[in-house]
């Protein structure tokens, strides 16, 4: 915890504060494209402490929260097969689908299991022949590297009795899709730091070029995420567009290039259907020809996805495109809560819902509780 103390110091983050307010010649709008980015900025109360200098609104990057309704169906469906175990990451267990969760699947009977990694999963193939084990992969290309590795352990292995349901998200392409769109009113990006770690930071420089749209590279402490934003200010204020890297601590230029090939190596690019945004060109994973043994869609013949008619009571896809703030949502603290969610974005820990249910409250307006957060 001592190499997070600077980057957690309440000093230096007012600082950081108060040189951004004081550089604003307007009100910009800038969008964190990463859940955990947005529980950092409510958790310390950077939003409201610069809420008169940058509207802070809240992106696509909880990849729980747009894991399709329709998908979590499959893995039901799939658990619901004699023999057969579906395992996935554990905040996937309450996010519901059409009709239930896997967690309520699994207390009717269903064989479901929380693994903290995808080479658990193969463990599991590996100690259970008796059972086809199923690994249910979400995330982003901050994930996709280890079920990547997963399925190639288990090619090298002989391990015949494991598959993926796959629904990994890309999201650069969301990032285009939000700029396109004609109530878009994001001016500037804080890019996920996780996701950079495995593709760097030159992989925004085209769509940096092509929307001239400054996209600055962060982390998650309040410093980290003060010095992104006064980053995106100071090229706001001076016209400029650039991708800058300030999480260098972590992120390389190039990103991680063992992993990248593994993704490589195993999966392409896909269209694929995002919970509240709809049809995302290229915007998911699937696995390459090569590997379709592994699909296991293809190897349960399932069938495909059944349509899922959204519930009009959650807004949800109107938050993760940052079009309305968890608060503008009639249903949020009242009928929709952590403990009877309506969408992913209260269910996931990374939910903007979910950080505003938590933190958002008028006694978190004092900066020592919020900055010290160690909590």
């Amino acid at each position: 915890m001592k190499y997070l103390d600077e980057f957690r110091h309440p000093g230096a983050t007012e600082s950081l504060l108060e040189s951004i307010r004081r550089r604003v010649t307007k009100r910009w709008t800038i969008m964190e494209v990463c859940g955990g980015q947005t529980h950092g900025l409510l958790r310390y109360g950077i939003d409201e402490a610069l809420a008169d200098a940058v509207e802070l609104i809240h992106g696509p990057g909880c990849p729980v929260c747009v894991t399709g309704a329709e998908v979590i169906d499959r893995a039901i469906e799939l658990a619901s097969i004699p023999n057969v175990l579906v395992t996935t990451f554990g905040d996937m267990l309450r996010v519901p689908g059409s009709r239930e969760s896997l967690a309520s699947a699994r207390a009717a009977g269903a064989l479901v299991r929380m693994v903290y990694s995808p080479l658990d999963a193969v463990a599991l193939a590996e100690k259970h022949p008796e059972l086809e084990v199923v690994f249910f992969a979400v995330g982003f290309e901050t994930t996709a590297p280890a079920t990547a590795l997963a399925v190639l352990q288990a090619k090298r292995r002989g391990i015949e009795n494991f598959s993926l349901l796959v629904a990994h998200v890309r999201v650069q392409p969301a990032m285009e899709a939000i700029l396109c769109a004609p109530e878009n009113r994001v001016q500037a990006f804080l890019a996920a730091g996780h996701v950079c770690t495995v593709v760097g930071c030159e992989s925004y420089e085209d769509l940096c070029r092509r929307y001239e749209v400054p996209i600055v590279v962060t982390g998650f402490e309040p410093t980290d995420l003060a010095t992104g934003i006064a980053a995106c200010v100071e090229q706001l204020e001076t016209s400029r567009h650039e991708v800058e890297n300030r999480y260098d601590r972590v992120v390389q230029a190039e990103g991680n290039l063992r992993a990248r090939q593994f993704v490589e190596d195993v999966f392409e690019a896909c269209d694929r259907t995002w919970r509240g945004l709809g049809a995302m060109p290229l915007g998911g994973l699937r696995l390459r020809e090569s590997w379709r043994d592994y699909d296991a869609e293809r190897r349960f013949t399932a069938g495909a996805l059944p349509q899922v008619v959204s519930s009009c009571r959650c807004r949800s896809g109107e938050v993760l495109s940052g079009r309305i703030k968890p608060p503008e949502c009639a249903a949020f603290g009242g009928e929709c809560r952590p403990e009877h969610p309506l969408g992913a974005p209260m269910v996931s820990g990374e939910g903007a819902c979910a950080a505003y249910f938590q933190y958002h409250r008028p006694e978190l307006r004092c900066e020592p509780r919020a900055v010290e957060g160690n909590a």
